[in-house]
């Protein structure tokens, strides 16, 4: 049986979780970058990601990096970077992928108070020029040292900190993904009792 602390503690994560924000990782290959990225989603009220791995193979979740928090998320996989940017305007989300083009916009400069999604590249290409083609705008993490940019997990980091500031006023609403997503979490918390 699934204890009253617990079934409180689930639901406290799940009102402070964004359904209208979705982290993309695509194609990024170190097991600690990818598992640091997730728990940061955690951290910030995030808790969809889509991956989206065409020349990469999802690298194996390091369970000290993430803090075991991949089996509170909701993750979903696309076989390209069209499917996903597809799936993603069909649920009216603005997709930014984080690539150093001319046309990048600060990040700071981004109204993440909507539906939204952040796509993070692989940690030497960047993302693919099909989803930075796709993507609704580039943005970047302004650099003001020698570095041209941040590791992959720091700026992912940075970037959901903005959104969490941004939406700090914005409670999310309880929504039937979220009924859905702590009914689940129930019945497999207490499958394991």
């Amino acid at each position: 049986m699934i204890t009253e602390r617990r079934l409180a503690r689930m639901r406290e994560v799940l009102e402070h979780r964004h359904d209208d924000v979705v982290v993309v990782i695509e194609n990024v290959h170190d097991p600690h970058n990818a598992s640091a990225i997730l728990r940061s989603c955690d951290a910030f009220g995030v808790g969809r990601i889509a991956l989206v791995y065409t020349d990469q193979v999802f690298p194996e979740i390091s369970g000290g990096v993430a803090a075991q928090v991949q089996k509170w998320l909701q993750i979903e996989r696309f076989d390209s970077a069209e499917a996903c940017v597809a799936a993603l305007h069909a649920e009216g989300i603005k997709v930014y992928a984080t690539q150093l083009t001319d046309d990048a916009q600060d990040y700071l400069d981004i109204d993440f108070a909507g539906p939204a999604a952040i796509v993070l590249g692989n940690e030497h290409a960047g993302c693919s020029d099909e989803m930075t083609a796709l993507a609704d705008g580039a943005i970047i993490v302004p650099m003001v040292g020698f570095a041209q940019s941040l590791n992959v997990s720091v700026a992912a980091a940075v970037l959901l900190a903005e959104l969490a500031r941004q939406r700090r006023d914005l409670p999310p609403p309880w929504t039937e993904r979220k009924a859905t997503l702590q009914q689940t979490w129930i019945d497999r918390e207490s499958s394991l009792r």
